[in-house]
């Protein structure tokens, strides 16, 4: 036992209170949630970026196809086609 002088000071016990929940809490596995929430993360700014790129290149796409419907249209007259 320890028979010696006890100090209490409120912030103290706190801080002893709050350091003997986070252990627990490490060794409960309770951490392993947190873990799993930053996977996510990381896994949905991976597909947006995915998305981000296929969006681009549909954009490049499409805007090329509708300069080139645009130049044949102002190209056009009747006795030729593009």
């Amino acid at each position: 036992m320890n028979t010696g002088p006890r100090i209490s000071h409120p912030a103290l016990d706190f801080l002893l209170a709050f350091v003997r929940g986070r252990v627990e809490r490490a060794r409960s596995g309770e951490l392993d949630r947190g873990a799993s929430a930053v996977e996510w993360v990381i896994i949905s700014a991976v597909v947006v970026a995915i998305v981000g790129v296929v969006a681009a290149i549909i954009n490049a796409a499409l805007s090329d196809g509708a300069d080139k419907v645009g130049d044949c249209i102002k190209g056009a007259d009747a006795s030729k086609t593009c």
